[in-house]
């Protein structure tokens, strides 16, 4: 799903995202799939834990749940405030705002049987092996906005999925059903002027889950079916210069710490000297956060070290790692990954010394 509010070209075009989509990725699949990438490991049987947002009557069967900015709470909305600079010399200012998440989708395994097809939990067909296992859709909505329509009356958009199957044949005798549910959003955005020695704005992004039609007393497991998962916020601008959130000028400190954000929090992403870029993510990061260089591809854990989950997969038996190659598409590609990697590859991993010069955002 990707979803523009408004096109805006050739302007929109400007506002592209793509440079900062490899730390975004990282926070969408965050424990997606932890070592050693099979069903049967107790890390992967309760999945899912960061950036929920599920439907509220879900969510609050047992009381309202406290608004903090920790992303591994499972909450039914997600708030993003933090400051804009406006350029003066700008005269069209526009905002990107994308909201990125996650789908639930049940993959099951379905023999045939006399009456139909019946689901099981594993099957060989061949010599593969396929397992029930639930996977998950990446989505992203695109609003592309002036500021002055969010300094008037603020926008509200619409993000509506619809209910979906898919049927893979895997032979005469067998065939993989994937099904999502519907999950149904709203983002509204907002922006007020602040009282400060420079033109500057408040901006407010606000994603809640709109879907009222569940039982509040179902299963987490069914509840993450009509759920945003890993949701998180890329924003970009034109004309308007982002201000850190956790180092603010002295100018806007004030302003900064009366900014409410709720189960995610705004770090500056992109170009240093531009400032055009934020990621309001679950999970705590820094400014500027980037993926290292050295770092072959994503292995679902941003907080593990590339060059011991990469030795530690290639300890996995023929046998486990068969059980993973069924357990995800994405769990193979892995397993392929790491046991095609060069040498010299694994070898940058070892370790690297990036800067020993102080961090030029941190205030002297």
């Amino acid at each position: 799903m990707s979803n523009t509010a408004e096109s805006r070209e050739p302007a929109a075009a400007e506002l592209d995202l793509d440079d900062v989509r490899a730390v975004a990725d990282a926070i969408l699949y965050e424990g997606y799939l932890l070592y050693p990438y099979r069903k049967s490991s107790p890390k992967n049987r309760v999945r899912w834990q960061f950036g929920i947002l599920a439907p509220r009557r879900w969510v609050e069967w047992d009381g309202p749940i406290a608004e903090s900015v920790a992303g591994s709470v499972e909450s039914w909305q997600q708030q993003t405030e933090c400051l804009l600079e406006v350029e003066p010399a700008e005269p069209e200012r526009l905002l990107r705002v994308r909201v990125r998440f996650l789908q639930l989708q049940a993959k099951t395994v379905e023999r045939r049987t006399d009456d139909g097809y019946e689901p099981v939990e594993s099957l060989d067909v061949g010599d593969a092996r396929y397992l029930s296992f639930d996977e998950a859709v990446p989505r992203e909505c695109d609003f592309v906005v002036s500021l002055p329509e969010l300094l008037a009356d603020g926008r509200s958009f619409p993000i509506q999925l619809s209910r979906g199957e898919q049927v893979e044949p895997l032979d005469d005798d067998a065939r993989i059903v994937r099904r999502r549910w519907p999950v149904e959003a709203t983002v509204t955005l907002a922006a007020e002027h602040l009282d400060a020695p420079r033109a500057a704005c408040k901006l407010r992004v606000r994603t809640e889950n709109t879907v009222s039609t569940v039982v509040p007393t179902m299963t987490r497991a069914e509840a993450l079916r009509y759920s945003l998962i890993a949701t998180h916020t890329l924003l970009r601008g034109r004309g308007l210069r982002f201000l850190s959130q956790i180092e603010p000028p002295e100018w806007v400190e004030r302003h900064a710490a009366a900014c409410r954000n709720t189960h995610t929090f705004p770090v500056l992403t992109g170009d240093l000297d531009v400032a055009d870029s934020m990621l309001s993510s679950p999970i705590l990061l820094y400014d500027y956060p980037q993926i290292a260089p050295e770092s072959p591809g994503d292995l679902h854990d941003a907080a593990e070290i590339d060059e011991i989950l990469s030795l530690r997969t290639m300890t996995l038996t023929e046998d486990e790692k068969r059980e993973a190659r069924a357990t995800d598409p994405r769990a193979a590609e892995i397993l392929d990954r790491v046991d095609d990697m060069p040498e010299e590859v694994m070898a940058k991993l070892h370790g690297a010394v990036r800067d020993l010069r102080p961090n030029p955002t941190t205030k002297p």
